[in-house]
C-alpha cells in the first residue's frame, strides 16, 4: 500500500480539486480517500455544527461517504473514482486521538489492495507518506503554521493561482519555489507533469493486483 498526502497553505485554494484530479488520473491505484478536518473551539466534531459540549464522544468522528453527489468534499472523491471515501473530524490539536482509527482504515485499504490519499497537513506529524504534495496559491498571503512546518518535506508544490514573483511568504525558502513548483489550473487542477511526479514516487503495482 502507498500513501499520498495532499496539504496546502490555507483554505479554498484547490486542495480537494487536486485530490480528486489525482484520483481520476490514476484509477489503477484503487484509492481510498480520507479528508481530515480539525475544528476549533465551539464546533462539534460529530457533525461540524456549533456545540458547547465537552464530552469525549464529540471529540472524534469518522464517517464513510456513500453518495457521489452530496456536495461534500468526500463525495467529490467518490465522483472522481475513489473506491472508498471517509471524513475524519477532530477537535483542533487532537488529531493524535483519531490516528488509531486512521491507521485502521489504512490497514483495511492495504488488505483490499488499495492505496490511500489523504487531504491534511497535520497528519504529517504522524505519517511519513510515499508522496507529499503541498498546494499553494501565490495570490493568497495567509500561510498556516502547520503548512509551513512541513513544507520542506513536499515532493511538489502545486501552484493553483497567482505569480511566484509577487509572493511574500515569510519563512518560505526561495529554493523550494524554484525547484519544486508544478503549475495547474482550474477546473481540472491537475496536469500531466503533476501526475507523473506523483506516479514516479509510488511503488510499482504488482501484476496480480
Amino acid at each position: 500500500m502507498a500513501v499520498v498526502v495532499i496539504g496546502g497553505h490555507t483554505r479554498n485554494i484547490g486542495k480537494t480539486s487536486v485530490v480528486a484530479g489525482l484520483i481520476a488520473a490514476m484509477p489503477e491505484r484503487r484509492w481510498w480517500a480520507v479528508k481530515i478536518t480539525q475544528f476549533g473551539h465551539g464546533v462539534c466534531s460529530a457533525n461540524g455544527e456549533p456545540c458547547d459540549c465537552e464530552t469525549a464522544g464529540h471529540t472524534i468522528a469518522v464517517s464513510e461517504e456513500r453518495e457521489r453527489a452530496s456536495g461534500t468534499d468526500s463525495s467529490r472523491y467518490l465522483a472522481a473514482g475513489a473506491a472508498k471515501s471517509f471524513w475524519v473530524r477532530t477537535r483542533q490539536g487532537q488529531l493524535q486521538e483519531a490516528m488509531p482509527r486512521v491507521r485502521k482504515l489504512m490497514d483495511e485499504a492495504a488488505q483490499a489492495g488499495s492505496d490511500v490519499i489523504v487531504e491534511s497537513n497535520s497528519v504529517l506529524r504522524f505519517l511519513r507518506p510515499d508522496v507529499f504534495v503541498s498546494v499553494v496559491d501565490a495570490s493568497v498571503a495567509d500561510f498556516k503554521p502547520s503548512a509551513l512546518r512541513y513544507l520542506d518535506r513536499a515532493d511538489a508544490l502545486v501552484l493553483t493561482g497567482g505569480e511566484l514573483e509577487h509572493v511574500a511568504w515569510s519563512g518560505v525558502a526561495p529554493s523550494l519555489l524554484r525547484t519544486k513548483v508544478v503549475r495547474v489550473a482550474p477546473p481540472e487542477y491537475v496536469s500531466a507533469e503533476l501526475v507523473e511526479t506523483v506516479r514516479a514516487r509510488l511503488p510499482v503495482l504488482s501484476v496480480s493486483r
